[in-house]
């Protein structure tokens, strides 16, 4: 049974996510502000969490930020009431998998979970570790090291090079990565994985402007080579 994590402070709002997700078989804890719920996601494990950005004591974007910086990966999906792009593009950059728009209909975000669970459980058979060139990545544990110096890494950073490596030698196209990486299936910004790749690059390659590890396949997408 999915363990659901629902961190909203409106009352009647965590109460409807409750009742739909039990009725749907998860197996549901509430919390109601940003502290609580950050405890109870580092403390219980659960298998998603749902967090709404508006929240007291810390927002929905601080307790994004601390769940990667304690080395989580477990699927986030992020509520916003206020619909400004700012404001998924923010939770995004913090580790967020996906966000869903109040108000919305309790079918599309239980379809947006399914999702994410999904894709989590699909890591199952990804590469343990890989090394190429000074790196070694131990995708378990999400540590990133460099000629033996630990890198700073992102959840997105890290599901990004993940894919990559699973997929060796192959192109893969933008809007595959924005599809399996970012959970999208219309791409809205093909620039984001563009940035994203650049932001890896800076860190696992040795001359970012000529990279070796992760090279760009004209008009295509990107390709990991794992020699160099």
């Amino acid at each position: 049974m999915p363990r659901v994590l629902i961190i909203e402070d409106d009352t009647a709002m965590a109460v409807a996510l409750r009742d739909g997700f039990e009725y749907e078989g998860y197996d549901v804890e509430v919390a109601s502000d940003g502290a609580a719920g950050l405890a109870r996601a580092l403390e219980c494990r659960p298998d998603l969490v749902i967090l709404d950005v508006m929240l007291p004591i810390l927002s929905g974007h601080d307790v994004c930020r601390e769940i990667r910086r304690a080395g989580s990966n477990l699927p986030i999906l992020m509520l916003t009431a206020r619909g400004q792009e700012i404001d998924k593009v923010l939770g995004l950059k913090l580790g967020a998998d996906d966000y869903v728009t109040k108000p919305f209909g309790f079918l599309e975000l239980a379809a947006r979970a399914e999702a994410l669970l999904r894709r989590a459980a699909g890591h199952a058979g990804a590469p343990g570790e890989a090394r190429f060139g000074d790196v070694c990545v131990r995708f378990a544990t999400g540590e990133v090291t460099k000629g033996g110096l630990r890198l700073e890494m992102s959840a997105r950073e890290l599901r990004l090079l993940e894919y990559l490596v699973r997929r060796k030698g192959e192109v893969v196209t933008r809007d595959e990565l924005l599809d399996t990486v970012w959970g999208y299936e219309t791409a809205p910004l093909t620039r984001t994985v563009d940035m994203h790749v650049a932001k890896l690059r800076k860190k696992i390659e040795d001359d970012p402007t000529k990279p070796r590890f992760v090279v760009t396949v004209h008009r295509m997408g990107y390709k990991f080579t794992g020699s160099g």
